[in-house]
């Protein structure tokens, strides 16, 4: 596909703590690799992939192919940048709220993501995907899989359990994310705002 050769341009943001592998979690999606030398994101940096999406119909029989263009944009973690991150959530179509499964901490500041999402998100209720990433450090693991699936029920969004090392659960994770922003974009078609 050349430049302006797609259907829609779908922005999704990448947020979590510092650490917790935003960054090695898009190279993973768009790159199919896994760097474990990245450094620090400062501010804000994004990656592109071109992908075409098929929705089911209620009969089951897939529709014509969508060409989509996904901007991931990825967000630096770290307190010191939150006013720049606000401020890209209004752009954002689509959420990817990561946590490292071996880092408690970053678990328990969900609810501080969900609360900031919930101020600055382009609605009250935006088209989250929950992800515990680093499955495949399963010995170093302090993050029971119960009370992660317990919160994404909570907010009544998907999980996944995902690597970036590996690529577990990526493409999965953040083609439900993709599905849920497609599917809420055709049932308010008309509307002034389609994403809410």
């Amino acid at each position: 596909m050349s430049d302006g050769d797609y259907d829609y341009l779908i922005k999704f943001l990448a947020l979590g703590d510092s650490g917790v592998g935003k960054t090695s979690f898009l190279y993973q999606y768009t790159d199919g690799k896994f760097n474990s030398k990245f450094i620090t994101t400062v501010g804000i940096d994004f990656r592109e992939k071109r992908v075409v999406y098929r929705s089911n119909g209620p009969d089951g029989i897939s529709g014509r192919g969508q060409r989509i263009h996904l901007q991931l944009w990825d967000t630096a973690g770290q307190e010191r940048f939150r006013s720049l991150t606000t401020a890209f959530f209004r752009d954002a179509m689509g959420f990817l709220l990561l946590f490292d499964l071996t880092n408690e901490q970053s678990f328990l500041n969900i609810r501080n993501w969900m609360s900031q999402l919930q101020t600055h998100a382009y609605c009250e209720n935006p088209d989250v995907v929950l992800c515990g990433n680093k499955s495949d450090l399963e010995e170093q693991r302090v993050v029971k899989e119960e009370d992660a699936k317990e919160l994404a029920e909570k907010h009544g969004i998907p999980y996944f359990e995902t690597s970036a090392a590996n690529g577990a659960n990526v493409s999965k994770a953040i083609e439900t994310l993709l599905d849920l922003i497609m599917k809420r974009m055709e049932r308010n078609r008309g509307q002034a705002n389609a994403l809410c």
